[in-house]
C-alpha cells in the first residue's frame, strides 16, 4: 500500500495542475480583496490556453458532428468536477437545442449521486467506466469525450479507451500536456492552465477551461447540425414562460415580422421556433415547413432555399 502511494505522489508531483506554488504559501495572510484579485488574475490566463488548442478542438468538433449527423451521441465521461462539467453541459442541450436527452448524455463515476456527493473509489476504475458504456450500447457513431483535468484518471482513460475499442471517436480533454487520457483518444485537446492557486484544486483554472472547451464542444457541435440560424437558438424548447418570451423574440429577429404574425405562425406550428420562422420567411403552410425541414436535415437555411425552387 505504501509503495502504491509513493507512486501516485510521484505521479502526482509530475503534474503541471498539481505543482505547490511556494510565492502563494502566505495566501490565508491576505486582505480578502487581495486574494480575489489573484484569483481573478489567474483566471484570465485561461482563455489564452484554450486559445492554443482550437485547431484539436475544431477538429475533434467535425468528427462529433460528422457522427451526430448519422444519428450518433455526444457522451461525456469523467470523474469529480470533470464528470459534473460533463453532466451539466449535457443536461444544458434539451432546453437550449432541442435535443433528445439521449442525443447528449453525462456519465460520472459513480453515477448520480456522486453529482453531490464524493463517491469513493469511483474514479480509479476503468471497468466501471467501460461497465457505464455498454449499459449506453455504444456504436460507432457515437462520440465519448473523456475528461480529466490530471489527464491520468483512470474512469476517463478506460471510458475512451473501451470507446476506442467499438470504434467510437474519442476526445480526451485534460490539462496537462503529454497525458495519458489525451494519447488513448483520436483527438486529445491539452488544456495547459498551470498550477492552481489552491495546489491541486483542479475545480479552479483546469475546471473553467473544462467548461469553455464542452461549451465549444456541444455549442459548434449543433451549429453545425442546423440547430441555429445564425446566431439565433431557433430549436430553443419553450419549457416555461421566459423561454415561450424568447421564442417569440427568436421569431422576431429572424423574420421582423409583427406579433400578430408571430402568434399566429407559433399556433399553427405548435410553438415551434424554426418552423414558425419557415412559415413566415418560406410563405409556406405549417405542415410544407415540416416537410421541407424534414427534408434538409433539420437546417433552416436549405429549407428556406428549397422554397425558392
Amino acid at each position: 500500500m505504501t509503495s502504491t502511494y509513493g507512486e501516485l505522489r510521484a505521479q502526482l508531483a509530475s503534474l503541471t495542475t498539481e505543482a505547490f506554488r511556494p510565492e502563494l504559501a502566505d495566501i490565508d495572510r491576505l486582505p480578502t480583496l487581495e486574494i480575489a484579485r489573484l484569483m481573478n488574475g489567474e483566471d484570465e490566463t485561461v482563455p489564452a490556453a484554450v486559445a492554443a488548442q482550437l485547431p484539436a478542438i475544431a477538429a475533434a468538433i467535425d468528427g462529433t458532428a460528422e457522427r451526430m449527423a448519422r444519428g450518433g451521441r455526444l457522451i461525456y465521461a469523467g470523474a469529480g468536477t470533470a464528470g459534473r462539467l460533463g453532466v451539466l453541459d449535457a443536461s444544458e442541450c434539451p432546453p437550449t437545442f432541442n435535443t433528445e436527452p439521449s442525443e447528449v448524455l453525462g456519465l460520472i463515476a459513480g453515477g448520480p449521486t456522486a453529482m453531490v456527493e464524493a463517491v469513493e473509489g469511483a474514479e480509479d476504475s476503468k471497468e466501471f467506466a467501460a461497465a457505464d458504456l455498454d449499459g449506453l450500447e455504444l456504436t460507432a457513431d457515437d462520440t465519448v469525450v473523456g475528461i480529466s483535468a490530471s489527464g491520468r484518471t483512470p474512469y476517463a482513460i478506460g471510458a475512451v479507451e473501451h470507446a476506442r475499442g467499438l470504434d467510437a471517436l474519442t476526445i480526451g480533454l485534460s490539462c496537462n500536456a503529454d497525458s495519458a487520457l489525451a494519447a488513448a483518444a483520436d483527438h486529445g485537446i491539452e488544456v495547459v492552465t498551470g498550477p492552481e492557486l489552491l495546489t491541486g484544486s483542479t475545480r479552479l483554472k483546469a475546471g473553467t477551461a473544462q467548461k469553455l472547451v464542452l461549451n465549444m464542444i456541444s455549442t459548434i457541435t449543433m451549429i453545425r447540425l442546423g440547430k441555429t440560424y445564425g446566431n439565433l437558438m431557433v430549436d430553443v424548447r419553450a419549457s416555461n414562460d421566459k423561454l415561450r418570451a424568447r421564442s417569440r423574440r427568436i421569431v422576431a429577429l429572424a423574420t421582423g415580422a409583427s406579433d400578430e404574425e408571430i402568434e399566429s405562425a407559433l399556433e399553427a406550428t405548435d410553438g415551434e421556433v424554426k418552423n414558425a420562422i419557415l412559415v413566415i420567411l418560406g410563405g409556406v403552410d405549417a405542415p410544407t415547413a415540416s416537410t421541407l425541414l424534414a427534408r434538409s436535415s433539420g437546417h433552416l437555411r436549405a429549407a428556406l432555399l428549397a422554397t425558392q425552387e
